[in-house]
């Protein structure tokens, strides 16, 4: 199965891209045991329509149409779900066992999802209740989807 991270914003060059890429390494290299490939992390630019609804729509259609055709979509949002890391891991093996080609984790603007990628995701889940950046969220995610991979392949990273 495909990984996609779909982000509205650009990570710059610094600490913050360079944490995400190791995460991101360590999945490639260790989720290839699991026919698990990726994470692709695709960006937008923020829209620049004028108000919030518009904008929220604008950022929504361009994270769709980046998304390959046989995604079944995650939205990170803060009224989503929390889950646990096995949890989450789970999530993963599910969507994986039910044979999904692509599992693409979608990360709104400032001002959050727009109806139309809200309508076609199949979960929405959080990080948290904390507000996180949209830089850190990335990061947060990619961990926790390399810490999803060692616990499916039973290594001690973590621990309950």
């Amino acid at each position: 199965m495909k990984l996609q991270i779909l982000a509205v914003g650009k990570m710059k060059a610094g600490p913050e891209r360079d944490l995400y890429a190791r995460y991101a390494d360590r999945i490639a290299k260790s989720g290839k045991a699991l026919h698990l490939h990726g994470p692709d992390l695709i960006e937008i630019s923020e829209s620049r329509q004028s108000d919030a609804p518009t904008r929220k729509a604008d950022e929504s259609t361009q994270l769709l149409q980046k998304a390959n055709d046989d995604a079944r979509i995650i939205l990170l949002d803060e009224r989503g779900k929390d889950l646990t890391s096995v949890e989450f891991s789970r999530l993963i093996q599910s969507e994986q066992d039910a044979g999904a080609g692509t599992l693409a984790f979608a990360i709104g603007g400032p001002d959050g999802h727009g109806e139309e990628i809200t309508s076609k995701a199949v979960r929405k889940i959080r990080l948290g209740a904390m507000t996180w950046p949209h830089q850190v969220a990335r990061i947060l995610l990619v961990e926790q989807i390399y810490r999803a991979i060692t616990i499916t392949n039973g290594h001690p990273y973590h621990r309950e």
